[in-house]
């Protein structure tokens, strides 16, 4: 079994409900969860001009290879009514592969770990959470490493709601 870090988000409909039952999907389709951040509120990145995220980081063992699994991420997007429509736009789900074992993956449709982990707040945050100590296999930082270090000053809160 492999080890795969994805992060969820959403900023369309109701995001805690559309996270529960994309990490229940995940789940699944694509192996059991082993680990889940809180759910974390922050503004839009990229395209700014839209609702705030919801981010939650997810753990799991997977059988699934990376590509495999990138389909089933894309399936449990689809299942929540994901349109692709505009490069970072709203969105009711997005899943992203962030690490997946020691791997590095460098094909058209699919680069892990996620190329811009170390410039994200909203995704370190979260996956700080559960895998402080795991290593980026690129940089060979932890992610505690790369969260102290990531210059994206976006405030990233513990969601109450």
């Amino acid at each position: 079994m492999s080890m795969a870090y994805l992060l969820l988000g959403s900023n369309l409909g109701d995001r805690k409900a559309i996270l529960a039952t994309a990490v229940a999907e995940l789940g699944r389709q694509a192996g059991p969860v082993t680990a889940q951040s809180g759910l974390y509120e922050t503004a839009a990145w990229g395209l700014e001009e839209q609702p705030a995220f919801l981010n939650q980081a997810v753990q799991l063992k997977t059988e699934l290879a990376p590509l495999d699994l990138l389909a089933a991420c894309q399936q449990v997007e689809q299942q929540a009514g994901r349109e692709r429509l505009v490069r970072w736009g709203a969105r009711t789900l997005d899943v992203d592969i962030l690490l997946y074992d020691n791997l590095i993956v460098n094909l058209p449709q699919l680069q892990v770990p996620h190329p811009r982990l170390p410039e994200r707040r909203f995704a370190l945050v979260p996956l700080a959470e559960i895998a402080a100590q795991v290593v980026h296999p690129g940089l060979a930082n932890t992610i505690a490493d790369l969260l102290t270090s990531c210059p994206d000053t976006l405030a990233v809160q513990l969601f109450k709601g």
